[in-house]
């Protein structure tokens, strides 16, 4: 017997949310929808049935209560930047917008922590605090565009992250609506409060927990002294290895980024900075900081490891705006790859540093056994890879072949004893390799927490776990029950 599935009553529901956020906040005309249907990730598109877009915490919990009743399925989204199709709607859900909670609601510079909502855009964060010497230590290449909400719900990371950690180590709590509309707080105003870590559990959920409506930073004091090396190497093998021996010698710096050649002429054709040199395999930047002899000490002891491994030039920036420039062109790194190529596929995995030279020389035979260029840039310091596939979609069939190509590399970073995600997520785009690096009764244990969070199992549907255990088409199944992989449940 064929079960009977009962469309929801959109109209109805509409006139609900438009009684908690007013006819403003919610977007129901199909073409005013197309703006949504996907995120940074843009090889899957679906259209939400309706976008709501709430300002306070109060409306983000009416607006759920009224999901849950109605046990219709809703996916939070912030600035949309994501890349692993977190944010992606499903089919006959509603897009819960946080792009209009853009307050930052406190500023306490004595104890160092800064409350914001979720809509507001990480770079804002540092903006608002510089002037008194303190800054906000994530710093995604996106930080000028992706929201504090997105990196919590992904626990993103960015150049700084091998010296200062990634989101969770500087988030010290979070005001959160539940998937059944309660809100709760959780964490605290202090960097460590007794009890079960639930921040810690929040943060990197990617929505499937709930939504973040206040959350509560840490702030660092900025140092004072700063100083970017920029290294080119003639190899790739001594580029990795000067990473590796920079971190043997007790050297943890600020940040330490590589780039291949075909990202540098990227960046170089686009961007144009005149400090990146076209004919190098790989280049290194490398940032050092502390107080002024602890920098001055440590950029000289890079530098010097630095020759020893090869490199044909070391240059040191240490104003402001010299240093600007270096980071500006590896912050663009992922844009200007479409100066290169209609289309680009990027993946997110980490390997052991010690890894490097071998996963990378995996990485150039997987690309001409496919058939495709593979650009490199990534967080060197902390073995973060971002290999960008380039192709043309327009092509039948490339993307799945890409796809292809991307999920061989996250099973070899797995292989090598790494993971299948830094910072980007796992989303809807990687959901079917967790089974790589987790086992059944780790992905088991996973679902039991969520339930724990979401028993109607709403809350961001189709993400992060495998559903259903044969997926192959992975993230292209929309609209699947969240819980299909799990019936013994």
């Amino acid at each position: 017997m064929t079960a009977v599935v009962t469309q929801p009553n959109w109209q109805a529901i509409a006139r609900e949310f438009e009684a908690v956020v007013g006819k403003s906040g919610v977007v129901q005309r199909r073409e005013e929808l197309l703006v949504y249907e996907c995120d940074g990730l843009t090889s899957y598109r679906e259209r939400p049935a309706i976008a709501v877009l709430p300002r306070t915490t109060e409306e983000v919990a009416e607006v759920v209560k009224i999901c849950a009743r109605a046990s219709v399925p809703f996916v939070a989204r912030g600035s949309g930047t994501g890349l692993s199709g977190g944010a992606l709607p499903i089919e006959n859900c509603v897009l819960i917008v946080t792009s209009l909670m853009r307050k930052i609601l406190q500023v306490d510079l004595e104890n160092q922590r800064v409350i914001v909502q979720p809509g507001v855009i990480n770079s804002w964060v540092t903006q608002t605090v510089s002037g008194a010497g303190f800054y906000y230590a994530p710093d995604p290449s996106s930080q000028i565009i992706c929201s504090i909400g997105g990196n919590v719900a992904e626990n993103s990371g960015g150049v700084h992250c091998l010296k200062y950690g990634v989101t969770t180590n500087h988030v010290l709590g979070v005001k959160i609506v539940t998937p059944e509309g309660t809100i709760v707080d959780l964490g605290s105003e202090i960097p460590e409060s007794p009890g079960y870590d639930l921040t810690g559990v929040f943060v990197g959920s990617e929505g499937t927990l709930g939504i973040a409506t206040e959350i509560t930073l840490k702030i660092l004091k900025t140092p004072e002294s700063i100083r970017v090396l920029l290294a080119d190497f003639m190899s790739v093998e001594a580029a990795g290895a000067t990473v590796s021996d920079i971190i043997g010698a007790g050297i943890i710096p600020g940040g330490m980024e590589m780039m291949d050649n075909m990202s540098i002429n990227a960046v170089e054709d686009v961007v144009a900075t005149g400090c990146y040199p076209r004919d190098a395999t790989a280049i290194l930047l490398v940032e050092v900081d502390g107080l002024e002899v602890e920098a001055d000490l440590n950029s000289q002891r890079v530098a010097e490891i630095c020759k020893k491994n090869g490199a044909r030039n070391v240059t040191v920036a240490t104003e402001a705006d010299e240093r600007l420039t270096i980071w500006k062109g590896r912050k663009a790194a992922f844009a200007a790859m479409g100066k290169m190529s209609p289309d680009y596929y990027v993946q997110d995995g980490v390997i052991p540093r010690t890894k490097l030279e071998y996963v990378l020389r995996e990485i150039e035979a997987l690309g001409q056994k496919f058939g495709y260029n593979v650009a490199n840039v990534f967080h060197a310091g902390d073995g973060n890879l971002h290999p960008l596939i380039l192709y043309n979609n327009a092509i039948p069939g490339a993307l799945e072949e890409v796809e292809a190509l991307g999920g061989e590399i996250l099973k070899l970073c797995v292989k090598v004893g790494g993971s299948i995600s830094g910072e980007h997520g796992i989303g809807a785009d990687k959901r079917c390799y967790m089974p790589e690096m987790f086992s059944p009764a780790d992905l088991e244990s996973m679902q039991w927490v969520r339930l724990a969070f979401d028993p109607q199992g709403i809350a961001n549907p189709t993400k992060l776990f495998p559903t259903p255990r044969t997926c192959g088409e992975a993230a292209q199944a929309h609209g699947q029950k969240v819980f299909e992989g799990v019936e013994r449940f």
